[in-house]
Formats: C-alpha cells, structure tokens, sequence
C-alpha cells in the first residue's frame, strides 16, 4: 500500500475517516476530501504524515476538478479514487418532494459521477486505476421504508457503476471499478440525515466503521470489483430476490 496514492471523498467522519486512517496505517499517501475543514484536519491529522486535507464539495463539479489537480500536483499521479460521500433521508414514499429526490440524486448520485468523470481521464492516460463507489445493501434491497429514496438513489450508483464497468472492461482492462455494500454502520449517518433519522449507533445488527474500513482496504490490495462488509450479505440478497415475483 506504500506505494498507493488513493484520494478518499467524504473523509471527515464514519467510513471514510476509518478508512482514511486505515489506510495511513498502511503506509499510502492520501488526498482526504470533504466540506468540514476542522474535522477533515483532525482526521488528516490521525492518518500520517502522507495525509492531505483538501477541503471541497464533491456535489459541485468545479471542486472534484480542483481535488483532482491538487492531488496530481503535490503527488503526480492517482491510483485509487472513493466516492463515499453520501447522506441519508428518513421520509416514506407517499411523502417525498422533488426537493427530496433531487437532493438524493445529487448528494449519493452526482457526487460520484463528478468524481469518476474528472479522474477517469488520468485513469485512462494511465491506462489503470481503481475506481470505489461506497453503496449500501439498501443498494440492492429496499428495506427501509423511511430510507426509499436513499435506495433509490444508491440503486442508481449500483447501475452506474456495473455500466462503467462494462464499458471499460475491453479498452482499458486495468481500470477497476469496485462496488462496496456496507449494511448499518455505527456511525452519525442517521442522524445526519434529510428530516433527521435514527442514531444508526443505536441500531441492531451493526459493525463499525472500522471494520468497513478494514474490507475497502482489503479490496484496494486485491483489486476485487464486488464486496459486501458483511458475511452472509451476499445470501440475504439473493434470498430476497428468490422470493420476489412470479413467472407467468
């Protein structure tokens, strides 16, 4: 990993802290994005003498530009790129506004496209490099009542990022496109949710976020395209959808 220059979005707390310091342990240089200056200090701070704090919005193309330029600038070069910003909502389907939808796409949708679209033309000069999108089994199951536009919107990553991945496959095979689908997660998430939310600290059937760290770290060393954090995701998924619909 000491050879790893990996910029992580959405740096300033939850995953992409954990995983900031995760990956400072072992021993990568890091461009750490996010809108919080105090907090992404504190975490730059924690995560070695290697780590950058880079303050931006990723919802904002221009600010993706500038992380990018910044990042080649001080390091020459990107290897890895996490999208990871994102937020919740807790509002149920009958209720939703367009302000709502459009929020969701922008903030778990449009962040992640800024980031692919301003780094994939280093990625493809290089010809490699490892693209992460940081989904969400809510991702691939609609669960939560409350959270159906947070779904939404990460079902729509979920397709984004097979697509990507499909149209670079035979032109630069060693670009990888990596999906991560974390279930609850001990962190402020719900609380910072669109409308408020639950504290996902207080929810049932968590993991850290220390241990989500641990996994992405995992996949950026074996370069692995598909992962679930948890054991026995992969089989609640397809469980799911064994049971949904009827042929004709």
């Amino acid at each position: 990993m000491s050879d790893r220059v990996v910029v992580i979005t959405g740096a300033s707390g939850g995953i992409g802290a954990a995983l900031a310091e995760e990956l400072g342990r072992r021993g990568a240089t890091l461009s750490l994005v996010a809108r919080r200056a105090d907090a992404l200090s504190d975490v730059a701070a924690r995560s070695g003498p290697r780590a950058q704090a880079i303050v931006g919005d990723m919802t904002k193309r221009l600010d993706a530009r500038r992380v990018v330029d910044e990042t080649l600038r001080r390091c020459g070069r990107v290897d890895v790129w996490v999208n990871n910003v994102g937020q919740g909502i807790t509002r149920p389907p009958s209720q939703l506004t367009d302000d709502d939808i459009d929020a969701m796409m922008l903030t778990n949708v449009k962040s992640a496209l800024y980031g692919i679209q301003e780094i994939l033309p280093h990625f493809t000069s290089r010809g490699e490099g490892q693209i992460i999108n940081i989904s969400s089994m809510l991702g691939r199951v609609p669960w939560a009542i409350p959270r159906s536009a947070y779904s939404g919107a990460k079902h729509f990553l979920n397709a984004l990022t097979a697509s990507l991945r499909a149209e670079l496959k035979d032109a630069y095979p060693g670009i990888v496109v990596t999906l991560v689908s974390p279930g609850v997660v001990r962190t402020e998430f719900g609380l910072h949710s669109l409308h408020g939310g639950i504290d996902s600290r207080q929810l049932p059937d968590s993991q850290s976020a220390e241990e989500v760290a641990v996994v992405i770290a995992d996949a950026i060393e074996s370069r692995r395209a598909d992962i679930y954090t948890r054991k026995g995701a992969r089989d609640r998924v397809l469980g799911y959808f064994g049971s949904v619909g009827e042929d004709p």
